[in-house]
């Protein structure tokens, strides 16, 4: 943030961040880099207007609130701030994919669902709407993201969601890499914003290998299935490379857990011979679809094989990551830090993470100053220069 910005603009309000314990670790994360952001600016600020009341709780040790969900024996429960939110501009963080946490249902310890994780945060919300000059809700993965459209008679969760946050007062929404972004026309007439890890993961992976050749006759990138191609062409664009794509053929007759299982995997594209590939995604669930694309592109040579996806949800396990690592089918896995995985992941020689802290800490410092995201949204220009310092 440029001092010509920090004198020239204020606040709208005392930044406060209210945690879920599903979102708890990354919201520290966040906190400590806001603090640090605002420290390096208070001094200026208070040279500057040293009166003024805009500054009040400008730069505190933490930002954030005192927040809990507590449980009755029933399973019930109830959202609880213990200190004032009065008038000020509120963040509430939550992770629906945490499924660590676990509360007691009549002596039965069940496991948080989504179902949960999304209920406490309307709790939140209840808790604190009618006080706060505004509301806005951090979700980086999108609650029902992925019951996003109707097919006979379904219900569209994700719309029915989003619709209902709003109707509680809630002012923004703040997501990353939405499954189907589309699913902001429920609420056409609120706040909305879907971020992109795009830079985030050149950043981790030129980390992950500072000898990387990026290059057309050394790279390229791939995507998964044709729902991934808007990313992997905005990443090709901006790398410089040519990409692939895989289709995935259906067996429509069937259902199996809820989906048709795939035949296979049909590859469009030039040669992936001696190249390292990159394949990019939103999440990786159970895995199954990534897998099977890392293990075809490597019988196709390609040299290595890294991918990079927004969630790293790893329903079933790491087992089959672990095996297809000892067969050479993949190298590198990279997600970023917006979702919980379990502690053990950070054991594996093939996983990475991409942190995404400090770019969350300042997508948070523009709005508390309602001014533009479009640097924040567009990350072109930021990839480039990473780029050229790396050539």
């Amino acid at each position: 943030m440029s001092n010509e910005f920090i004198t020239e603009d204020f606040p709208i309000a005392p930044l406060k961040i209210a945690a879920h314990i599903s979102a708890k670790n990354l919201a520290e994360k966040v906190d400590k880099k806001l603090v640090q952001f605002r420290k390096n600016d208070i001094e200026l600020l208070m040279n500057a207007h040293k009166n003024n009341l805009a500054l009040r709780g400008f730069a505190p040790e933490s930002f954030l609130l005192d927040v809990e969900c507590p449980r009755f024996g029933s399973g019930e429960a109830k959202g609880v701030i213990k200190e004032s939110v009065r008038g000020v501009d509120e963040f509430i963080f939550c992770d629906i994919t945490n499924y660590s946490n676990t509360y007691t249902v009549n002596g039965f310890t069940n496991h948080m669902s989504p179902d949960d994780n999304y209920q406490d945060l309307k709790r939140i919300i209840g808790a604190s709407v009618s006080r706060a000059h505004r509301v806005n809700v951090i979700m980086p993965f999108l609650y029902e993201s992925r019951q996003h459209k109707r097919s006979k008679r379904e219900s569209l969760d994700c719309a029915m969601a989003l619709e209902e946050l709003v109707n509680m007062g809630v002012k923004n929404i703040i997501t990353f890499d939405a499954h189907d972004p589309r699913v902001q026309n429920a609420i056409p007439l609120s706040g909305f914003d879907n971020f992109m890890p795009t830079y985030s993961f050149v950043k981790a992976m030129l980390k992950y290998d500072p000898e990387l050749s990026i290059n057309k006759d050394e790279f390229m990138v791939i995507s998964p299935d044709e729902g991934a191609m808007d990313r992997a062409v905005f990443l090709a664009n901006n790398l410089g490379v040519d990409m692939g794509m895989f289709y995935k053929r259906r067996d429509y007759s069937k259902v199996i857990n809820g989906r048709n299982p795939i035949v296979a995997h049909e590859f469009l594209g030039s040669s992936v011979k001696d190249k390292t590939v990159l394949i990019v995604d939103d999440m990786i669930s159970s895995g199954e679809s990534m897998l099977d694309t890392s293990r075809e592109l490597k019988e196709r040579g390609a040299k290595r094989v890294i991918v990079c996806c927004t969630f790293g949800l790893f329903t079933s396990g790491f087992d089959k990551f672990d095996d297809f690592y000892a067969k050479n089918y993949i190298d590198c896995v990279i997600t970023t830090n917006l979702n919980y995985r379990p502690q053990s992941i950070y054991e594996k020689e093939w996983y990475y993470e991409a942190d995404l802290s400090k770019y969350l800490a300042s997508i948070i410092n523009s709005f508390n100053y309602d001014v533009s995201l479009e640097n924040a949204m567009h990350s072109s220009a930021k990839i480039q220069a990473l780029l050229n310092k790396h050539r």
